[in-house]
Order: structure tokens, then C-alpha cells, then sequence
């Protein structure tokens, strides 16, 4: 039976490194979602390629609107959990 408590005990650990680094990942993302917010409409902005170095030109409304969808993703996510 103790094994069975250090399992969940194990797996309660787990879930809280998780939901501690969602939380991070949704704060990062609303400071994007705020700054992307906050830039005037004629500013540039440029999305990186993943895996690489390289970004490209984006729509900034287009990018924003893709940002808030990860957000609203991600809360949901931890809503879940």
C-alpha cells in the first residue's frame, strides 16, 4: 500500500511541475498577445521558422489573433488538468 501512496504522491508532483510550467508558458504568451497589442498598426513583424533561425515577414492581426488562440488554448489546458 505505501507504494501505492509514493506513486500518487509521484504523480502529484508531476502534474504540479506541469501545470507550474503551463502557467509560465500563458504568462509569456500574454506578454506577446500585450505587445503585439500595444504596436502600431504600419509596425513590421516577423515570425521565426521553427527549428531554425530564420523569420519571416507576418500579418501582425493575423499573428495576434494566432497568439490569443495558443492563450485561450493553453488555458483551457490547464483548466483541464
Amino acid at each position: 500500500m505505501s507504494s501505492k501512496i509514493r506513486d500518487n504522491d509521484d504523480n502529484c508532483e508531476g502534474r504540479c511541475a506541469l501545470k507550474e510550467e503551463l502557467n509560465k508558458k500563458i504568462k509569456e504568451q500574454r506578454v506577446v498577445v500585450d505587445e503585439l497589442s500595444n504596436l502600431k498598426k504600419n509596425r513590421k513583424v516577423y515570425i521565426q521558422q521553427r527549428n531554425s533561425n530564420i523569420f519571416f515577414l507576418a500579418d501582425r492581426s493575423q499573428t495576434l489573433a494566432s497568439c490569443k488562440r495558443e492563450m485561450d488554448n493553453m488555458k483551457k489546458d490547464l483548466q483541464d488538468m
